[in-house]
């Protein structure tokens, strides 16, 4: 599946205004192009076994092939975002890699969070085929095309999760790999780092101030704390 912009996109939902906001909502993001709009999943299905999409934007509660059960046969498209007027879903539709989960009546500026999500979700899913990485001793090698970059581990400021990736963020240059967070901290070379985030751990020494729900980097980049990543965080502070 190609992953490079514009993305193809469909949309499908069995209610006419609602179908239609969302259509006026995506037709205002250029790195979208909408492959189809649809009243009920049944139809939409039928349409991308022969035109392969990047992005779904699905209703949930729809009669026949609920928008849920259209996003478990298509679990190989990379991004879901499930439009919703029932919250309840919400666990449900995570369960099923969801990038977002949004509760009817959306807002502008709230769609808009999520395409600036979606965007970065799919750039780096794109890269990413170009990117691998190796780690030996203190230094980590990113494969970047056909160049080889050579990074001191001591360099990274922090890494933050993207699902499948991690993002490599240096005081200079931010890269992409293709390893889980949880996978890359499991590596010895990465014992420097602590996890803050679900999404974010940092390098011990670029921390400057750690305060109830942030993480202030020497860099001027605050990071926010996770609840069940408090506790370790506490005892790094006692133990300096």
């Amino acid at each position: 599946m190609s992953l490079a912009p514009p993305y193809k996109c469909i949309i499908a939902d069995d209610d006419e205004v609602d179908r239609l906001t969302t259509l006026s909502f995506v037709r205002k993001y250029p790195f979208l192009e909408i492959a189809g709009v649809y009243a009920s999943s049944e139809a939409a299905l039928a349409e991308i076994k022969n035109t392969p999409v990047q992005v779904l934007f699905l209703d949930i509660d729809m009669p026949g092939l609920n928008g849920l059960d259209l996003r478990r046969q298509l679990l190989q498209t990379p991004a879901c975002i499930f439009i919703t007027a029932f919250p309840d879903y919400a666990v449900e539709g995570f369960e099923l890699a969801a990038l977002d989960f949004l509760v009817k009546p959306v807002k502008a500026e709230r769609f808009a969070h999520t395409m600036n999500r979606l965007q970065d979700y799919l750039e780096v899913k794109h890269k990413a085929a170009l990117f691998e990485c190796s780690i030996g001793g203190d230094t980590i090698f990113i494969k970047e095309g056909h160049v080889q970059i050579k990074i001191k581990l001591h360099e990274i400021v922090y890494l933050e999760a993207l699902k499948d990736y991690t993002q490599v963020v240096t005081t200079t240059k931010k890269y992409c790999v293709l390893y889980t967070l949880g996978n890359l901290l499991k590596e010895a070379a990465f014992n420097s780092f602590i996890r803050i985030h679900r999404s974010y751990a940092v390098q011990k020494h670029f921390i400057d101030r750690v305060s109830v729900n942030q993480v202030l980097l020497h860099t001027a980049i605050s990071l926010p704390v996770g609840r069940s990543y408090k506790e370790s965080l506490e005892e790094l502070i006692t133990k300096n």
